[in-house]
């Protein structure tokens, strides 16, 4: 069975190798706000998004972030949400949602010894601001604790994407250094990384 979050506005789910979902991947993943911020370049076409899905949102198990049919932009009082089972049946369609953006826990590049998972995410630009992305990502957080077992969760951003380190302060991450010119974006452009973590105490305290 596969995995489904459901929070007060949103729906996680896995993605599908299905033309519906590779036509909402590429609605988002072609807009030109998104991808520039995270370091790689908006697609082309849906034989661009088709190779992303399968070769790098499939293997990790990357989710689909679903808008509720009711949700209203609002921002939720709520912290986090507990997993349930579902069935393989693509929830946008199930419940008329709406995909808005993607969320993943990969494997922790910075400790491959460690039982640990680095957090990924983007949200359509229409969306920002509107409070989705740190709503999803404490669900991803609590998905990693409460069910995966994880004894620790990473996450990198760059100094440019400020918008990225507004969630991960509003999600309790800790900050632990600066990697410099660590990563090659698109352009060819060698980037500074920001580390954070979080470990399990951590979750407990601010979660629990």
């Amino acid at each position: 069975m596969a995995v489904r979050i459901e929070t007060e506005r949103l729906i996680l789910r896995p993605w599908e190798d299905t033309e519906e979902d590779v036509q909402a991947l590429f609605s988002i993943a072609s807009d030109p706000n998104v991808g520039v911020h995270a370091g790689w370049k908006p697609h082309a076409d849906l034989d661009e998004s088709r190779w992303v899905m399968r070769e790098i949102l499939l293997p990790p198990g990357a989710m689909s972030i679903i808008q509720k049919p009711e949700a209203t932009g609002s921002k939720p009082e709520a912290t986090g949400s507990k997993p349930e089972a579902m069935g393989s049946k693509p929830e946008a369609a199930a419940t008329g949602g709406r995909i808005i953006g993607c969320t993943a826990l990969e494997p922790d590049r910075l400790r491959p010894d460690a039982n640990s998972r680095e957090l990924g995410y983007w949200l359509v630009s229409t969306e920002w601001g509107k409070g989705y992305m740190t709503e999803a990502a404490k669900a991803m957080i609590a998905y990693g604790f409460d069910t995966l077992g994880l004894d620790q969760i990473g996450i990198c951003t760059s100094r440019v994407n400020l918008r990225s380190q507004s969630v991960i302060k509003k999600c309790g991450f800790v900050y632990e250094g600066t990697i410099r010119r660590t990563y090659k974006i698109y352009t060819g452009e060698l980037r500074d990384s920001q580390v954070y973590s979080m470990l399990r105490s951590e979750y407990e305290a601010l979660y629990k």
